[in-house]
């Protein structure tokens, strides 16, 4: 299905270079939202405890995704237009602060490469079409939820619910599963976890994962449909199991720190997207 218009852009040629720019102006975005979301819904959280107490809520500035401008976390410099162009600018600037030299975390590089390149990648797997468009949407929504979570061990449902419904409206077309098959992995999805949590919860008294994990799952499962969840489970874990184990052996973590999940599940939604087909129709076989 082919998107209309701007043919010179849809170019077979052309659209991966597209694709790859965007991601990189997206990728810087997303840096934004990786870093502020998480203090926007603390804030909230806040100003809400102190509603209930009768309290006025303290006097802030100016906080959202678009204000105040980016500074430097050490001297408090204003990011400039020139200071904020997407990997370029951290190069040039040799990883460090403009103006007090203090050193930038290779993360906002690193966001912005893998964005760009997880745009490439979809732009050259699916050409000028909606899939395209739709992929672009997951890849940029579980880059911002995969960090976030890693950071503070917190899924926002402000990415999370619009997530699962962009994915079936996506499928109202049939576009990545029959809507049917959506609307049954959305709640397959949640209703999985769900019940591995209560179980978990009942056999030993703690909580294994968080809501925001049944969330995740039940948008992979509107994006990709019931039959896919079998996969994404076991890639998920998999990854999960590996990753952890090297965290406790290799950085002496402790065994009863929580291991955010979201990553994993954002990480199995990525490789289904790009392969999930195939390695679907392989697992059922071998089933």
């Amino acid at each position: 299905m082919t998107l209309f218009g701007l043919e010179a852009l849809l170019d077979p040629g052309v659209f991966p270079v597209v694709c790859g720019l965007v991601g990189l102006s997206f990728g810087s975005f997303l840096n934004v939202v990786i870093y502020r979301l998480p203090r926007i819904m603390e804030n909230d959280w806040r100003d809400q405890c102190a509603e209930l107490r009768g309290e006025t809520a303290p006097a802030r500035g100016a906080f959202s995704l678009a204000k105040p401008r980016s500074r430097c976390p050490a001297c408090g410099h204003a990011i400039t237009a020139v200071e904020n162009i997407p990997v370029l600018s951290w190069l040039v600037l040799r990883g460090k602060c403009s103006a007090c030299r203090a050193p930038i975390s290779m993360r906002y590089p690193a966001v912005e490469l893998l964005t760009a390149l997880l745009s490439v990648a979809a732009a050259l797997r699916f050409g000028a079409t909606w899939n395209a468009a739709g992929a672009l949407v997951l890849i940029y929504s579980l880059i911002a939820l995969a960090f976030i979570d890693f950071d503070t061990q917190y899924l926002p449902d402000s990415i999370s619910f619009p997530l699962l419904w962009a994915g079936l409206a996506f499928n109202l077309f049939g576009i990545y599963a029959p809507l049917a098959s959506a609307v049954v992995g959305a709640m397959a999805g949640y209703l999985s976890l769900w019940s591995v949590y209560w179980l978990f919860k009942l056999c030993t008294g703690k909580e294994g994962m968080g809501y925001g994990d049944f969330k995740l799952l039940a948008a992979l499962g509107a994006w990709f449909g019931w039959q896919a969840l079998p996969l994404i489970i076991l890639l998920s874990s998999v990854v999960g199991a590996v990753v952890g184990i090297g965290l406790v052996f290799l950085t002496r973590r402790g065994k009863d720190i929580p291991i955010p999940f979201g990553p994993y599940l954002a990480s199995a939604g990525l490789i289904t997207l790009f392969w999930g087909e195939v390695l679907t129709r392989t697992y059922f076989n071998l089933v």
